[in-house]
């Protein structure tokens, strides 16, 4: 018997369409048996035509039940013991899964930007300005690498900025700097199997190249960047290094030292992958040189991004590869489309040719050297002789080394938890071993100015043990 609810959320169609295919696959309809014409369903069932043919027609189109002409329809035969036991579609919650995110008061996290950094009116003008110009472009693919317009604003900024030497064909606009290590380890996968990384360094390119079945080495890392005689040592081809501002301890791998590295990729057919992480956010003096701009025509990769100064949500970041790559590049991956929005692309270039994205990066460079001032001096003044800071005059945070006596960095991201303060466990950033000391990561991107010295201060009672 069939039954329809008039004042359900489901459509009637749909409940016939249901309740036809249950009887069908649980064989109380058997195969070759007729069905009820449509009219004779109108009739019984009080519904209109429409509702019944359109219930009809869908259990047509996926084969369970066929017509003759002139007769109507039948029921096709089945295999009704490879059917499943429920048929019947559930009405869907209308309501949203509730996720509880945790609420703190201070969040020293070192990946947050500032709230209200954005440049959101900027952006929006940007955005509208490409989507009118040229729309009949917005229905069809845009360049496999990204758009050519993008490409040529990345190279010059990165000539002047960071000293690359690059030409656009070289650039590949990428969703991310995950996709960008995505690219470079299907690249390089094919002659290379082993893979240097800092210790301690990001976690990120340790699953990416795991993922895709490399063997990886955890290199340790000093105050003058990766330690080059450990990594002559190992059988690994390929380094990943963050020679600008290493990722957490803030050291600057310097000049004598990139090049020694460069020449370790050179004369052993090497691959470097420069990650040019945080170059824009230095304080004091002029940035940092990157390893590619030392030596354009060498095996290194570059990769940069526009997640730490104008927004991760956005998903766009960059790969400058060297000339040995490009041929492998358009021969594995000549198949595939830009995984970027084009009008992202397009907003972004747009961004980039009148202006802004330079003025903005001097405005995010001035906005964060007042967060980072303010946060060197609340440890000096509350946590004073008790840590040892490290990581000082660029990037979104600072490393701080407590002195023994101290908590465990478990008890002690804990505690802060309890009362309010988000920290990141220093130890994540260890492929192997630990910190000899407890260490904290103080991200201070997405706090408030006023709140960073009480913030601070309750981070150093937290310290001492208080019970409050």
């Amino acid at each position: 018997m069939l039954t329809l609810d008039g004042a359900a959320t489901i459509p009637l169609y749909q409940q016939l369409y249901d309740q036809l295919r249950e009887l069908i696959m649980s064989g109380k309809l058997p195969a070759d048996s007729r069905l009820p014409s449509v009219r004779e369903l109108v009739l019984e069932l009080s519904v209109s035509r429409n509702t019944v043919e359109g219930a009809y027609q869908e259990l047509y189109a996926e084969g369970y039940i066929y017509s003759k002409p002139r007769s109507g329809y039948y029921v096709s035969p089945l295999d009704q013991e490879a059917a499943p036991h429920a048929l019947t579609r559930k009405p869907r919650s209308v309501a949203a899964p509730t996720i509880t995110q945790p609420d703190y008061r201070y969040d020293f996290h070192p990946a947050r930007l500032d709230p209200l950094s954005f440049p959101r009116e900027l952006w929006r003008k940007c955005f509208v300005d490409s989507l009118r110009e040229n729309p009949a472009e917005l229905v069809q693919y845009g360049d496999p690498q990204g758009e050519l317009k993008l490409r040529r604003g990345i190279r010059q900024y990165l000539e002047r900025s960071r000293g690359v030497d690059c030409e656009p064909e070289q650039i590949f606009v990428c969703a991310g700097l995950q996709q960008s290590l995505d690219l470079a380890a299907q690249l390089v996968r094919g002659d290379h199997s082993v893979l240097a990384l800092e210790n301690p360094g990001y976690f990120l390119p340790r699953s990416v190249f795991l993922n895709h079945g490399f063997e990886v080495l955890p290199v340790p890392v000093g105050a003058s960047g990766l330690d080059l005689d450990c990594l002559r040592a190992t059988s690994a081809t390929l380094a990943y290094v963050t020679p600008s501002h290493q990722l957490p301890l803030g050291c600057v791998m310097p000049v004598a030292n990139r090049l020694k590295l460069i020449d370790w990729a050179q004369s052993g057919g090497r691959f470097i992958i420069e990650d040019d992480y945080d170059s824009e956010l230095r304080y004091h003096g002029k940035p940092i040189p990157s390893l590619q701009g030392l030596r354009p025509d060498g095996n290194i990769i570059y990769a940069g991004t526009f997640s730490k100064v104008l927004s991760p949500a956005l998903r766009l970041s960059y790969l400058v590869l060297p000339q040995s790559l490009l041929e492998g590049y358009r021969r594995q991956f000549r198949d595939y489309f830009c995984t970027v929005s084009l009008l992202e692309q397009r907003t972004l270039a747009r961004f980039i040719e009148l202006g802004h994205w330079e003025r903005h990066v001097r405005r995010m460079r001035t906005v964060y050297k007042k967060k980072h001032d303010l946060l060197v001096r609340a440890i000096e003044r509350q946590l004073g002789a008790r840590v040892q800071l490290s990581g000082q005059g660029a990037g979104l945070h600072l490393v701080a080394e407590l002195a023994a006596p101290a908590p465990g960095e478990a008890e002690l991201v804990e505690r802060a938890r309890l009362k309010g303060i988000r920290l990141l466990p220093f130890s994540d950033f260890y492929h192997a071993g630990k910190p000899e000391r407890t260490t904290l990561l103080l991200g201070f991107g997405g706090m408030a100015a006023q709140e960073i010295e009480p913030a601070v201060e309750l981070l150093a009672r937290i310290c001492d043990g208080e019970h409050f």
